[in-house]
């Protein structure tokens, strides 16, 4: 087992997903400018905590049901896929990019491993 496919890995990653689902609740300001550096619409906004709270239980299954964990980390891939081609439209070179890109690299890698199935 390496750690992109432990369970626990998927549930550290939920935790911050349910973190960053706080944080664009609230909103905090660093978030806020985020969103508008990138021009995401207004309208838009009071989904991104939903989606990162529904992808925080998506992770948090790996236990039970690790398929939709492999889901989740595909449909995580998309998201920093259209994060990642947000920053590049907005020509926005801020460490936001860095951190889309990597966890575009993280989902798509562990989309491609899925995660470790115990045989019971």
């Amino acid at each position: 087992m390496t750690a992109l496919t432990s369970t626990r890995t998927y549930a550290v990653l939920a935790a911050v997903q349910a973190g960053d689902a706080v944080a664009c609740a609230v909103p905090i300001a660093p978030i806020e400018k985020a969103f508008d550096d990138v021009g995401l619409a207004p309208e838009l906004r009071p989904l991104i905590p939903f989606v990162k709270a529904a992808a925080a239980i998506g992770l948090a299954s790996v236990y039970r049901f690790p398929g939709l964990a492999r889901l989740t980390t595909f449909m995580l891939t998309v998201y920093f896929v259209l994060a990642v081609g947000a920053h590049i439209r907005a020509r926005d070179w801020s460490p936001g990019i860095v951190a889309a890109s990597s966890f575009l690299a993280l989902y798509a890698t562990m989309t491609a491993k899925g995660p470790k199935v115990s045989r019971r």
